[in-house]
């Protein structure tokens, strides 16, 4: 368990190098800024205009990353390592996955340690999706 980079030297109950990369799967869209389109040129050596191509889309009026096919969630960030679960780009990720939690909790983490304790099993892996109603996200 770490220091969360939002809380300073606040402890935090969670441990991400433990979990399966839950929040670069289920959040279907990642908000990149044009400073995060910036970051991710220069990360690939490649144009502005190539890495907004590349790597992100529209989302009505969101530009986010891009997602592909992962073998744990069924979709994930297309950044995502499927062997690891690591990023793949974690000094050029967008402002919002550094800033990814800002609490001393992560409601995932603490479902994935009550399952696998309950299960007895290490390695298990309780499978959620979160859904928004009335058009929240």
């Amino acid at each position: 368990m770490g220091d969360t980079p939002a809380s300073g030297n606040t402890k935090s109950y969670y441990d991400c190098l433990d979990c399966p990369a839950y929040c670069c799967s289920v959040y279907e869209r990642v908000q990149v800024t044009t400073r995060d389109v910036r970051r991710l040129a220069k990360h690939f050596g490649v144009t502005e205009d190539v890495a907004t191509a590349k790597y992100t889309k529209m989302y009505e009026k969101d530009r986010v990353l891009r997602r592909k096919a992962d073998p744990v969630f069924g979709q994930a960030c297309q950044f995502l390592n499927p062997e690891t679960r690591g990023c793949m780009i974690y000094h050029a990720r967008p402002a919002v996955c550094r800033q990814y939690p800002d609490t001393k909790r992560c409601a995932y983490y603490d479902l994935l340690t009550f399952e696998r304790q309950q299960q007895g099993d290490p390695k298990a892996l309780p499978l959620v999706k979160i859904t928004f109603r009335n058009g929240t996200r």
